[in-house]
C-alpha cells in the first residue's frame, strides 16, 4: 500500500523547522460555494495565512492518499462530486481512491496526526436544530474535544442550534474564546449568540491561553471571530431548514442545501459574507500560529 498520509515539501519543511503552520479544510471548497468560487475562496484563505506569516496546509484526500498541502491544480479537483469526509470516512475514502473533501473534524484528525495545532474555517458543526429528533450532532465537536488544536471560526454554522452547541462545548470542556467580542457569533451575524466564557483582544493572548490549556492536558479550543460584515438572515435560515426537512434532505446534505438556499434567496449577500469571514478566520489562525511559534 502506498504511503497513506502525504505531506507537501513546504509543509514538511515548516514543521521540521518549528515554523507556524495552519490547517485548512476542503469541504468549503467543494460544497460551500458554487464552482469556481470555492477554489477562489480556498486560494484566498491560503494567501491570508501566508500574509500572516504562516504556512497553509490545506487537507484533502486524493489519488489514494490523504494530502497535507495542496497545489492550486489539485484544489480544483474538489468539486461538488467530492465526498464529504469526516474522521470516520478518511480511511475508506483513501483506500477507495475517492476525492475526499475534509470537514473540520476530518481535517482536525489529520492535522493532529501530522502535528499542526491550528485550523481556520468558516464555522464549526454542532447540534442540529430539532435535536434529539433527528439525533444529529456533528463529528466536529468530538474531534475538537479530543484534539490539541485551536480552531478559528465565526462561531457555529448558523443552520444549527447555537445555544445547544455552546452548552455541549462546555460539557466537552472545550474553551470558547471570543475574539474582541463578548458573545458567540452566529456565523453570518456578529451578534445575537450566547455569551462566551472568555474574551481575548489579540492573537498573542489567544496563543498563550492555548499553550497553557495544552500544558494542563486540555484538548481543543474554539476562537470565535465575528464576521467582518454582519448580516441577519435568521428568517431565511428557518425557511431553508424547513424546506430541507419537507423535501427529505438530511445528514451531510443539509449544509450544502441550506447554503445554496441562502445564497439564492439573499441574492448573493450570504455568499459574500461567507467568503469574507472564511478568509479573515484563516488570517487570524495564521496570526495566532505565528504568535504561538514565538512563545
Amino acid at each position: 500500500m502506498q504511503q497513506l498520509v502525504e505531506i507537501s515539501e513546504e509543509v514538511s519543511a515548516a514543521l521540521d523547522a518549528g515554523d507556524a503552520v495552519v490547517a485548512l479544510e476542503t469541504t468549503l471548497v467543494a460544497h460551500g460555494f458554487p464552482a469556481p468560487d470555492g477554489v477562489q475562496v480556498g486560494l484566498a484563505s491560503e494567501a491570508a495565512v501566508r500574509d500572516a506569516g504562516a504556512v497553509p496546509a490545506t487537507i484533502g484526500v486524493l489519488d489514494g492518499g490523504i494530502r497535507v498541502g495542496l497545489e492550486p491544480s489539485e484544489l480544483e479537483r474538489f468539486t461538488s462530486a467530492a465526498r464529504k469526509t469526516g474522521p470516520r470516512d478518511l480511511a475508506a475514502c483513501a483506500v477507495q481512491g475517492a476525492v475526499g473533501a475534509t470537514t473540520v473534524g476530518g481535517a482536525l484528525a489529520v492535522a493532529a496526526w501530522v502535528g499542526i495545532p491550528f485550523l481556520g474555517t468558516g464555522g464549526i458543526g454542532g447540534v442540529h436544530r430539532g435535536f434529539p429528533s433527528p439525533p444529529d450532532v456533528s463529528a466536529d465537536l468530538p474531534a475538537l474535544a479530543r484534539t490539541q488544536a485551536l480552531v478559528v471560526s465565526s462561531g457555529v454554522k448558523s443552520l444549527l442550534d447555537v445555544p445547544a452547541t455552546a452548552e455541549l462545548l462546555e460539557t466537552l470542556a472545550v474553551p470558547v474564546l471570543g475574539f474582541r467580542t463578548d458573545t458567540l457569533p452566529l456565523f453570518y451575524s456578529a451578534e445575537g449568540g450566547p455569551a462566551v466564557p472568555q474574551r481575548v483582544d489579540d492573537a498573542a493572548e489567544a496563543a498563550r491561553i492555548a499553550a497553557a490549556h495544552w500544558e494542563l492536558g486540555g484538548a481543543g479550543l474554539l476562537l470565535a471571530n465575528p464576521p467582518p460584515q454582519s448580516l441577519d438572515v435568521e428568517a431565511l435560515i428557518e425557511a431553508a431548514v424547513s424546506e430541507a426537512a419537507s423535501t427529505g434532505v438530511s445528514g451531510q446534505a443539509v449544509t450544502p442545501f441550506v447554503l445554496s438556499f441562502l445564497h439564492d434567496r439573499s441574492e448573493g449577500r450570504t455568499r459574500e459574507v461567507n467568503r469574507a469571514l472564511i478568509v479573515e478566520n484563516a488570517r487570524l489562525a495564521g496570526e495566532t500560529a505565528v504568535a504561538f511559534a514565538a512563545l
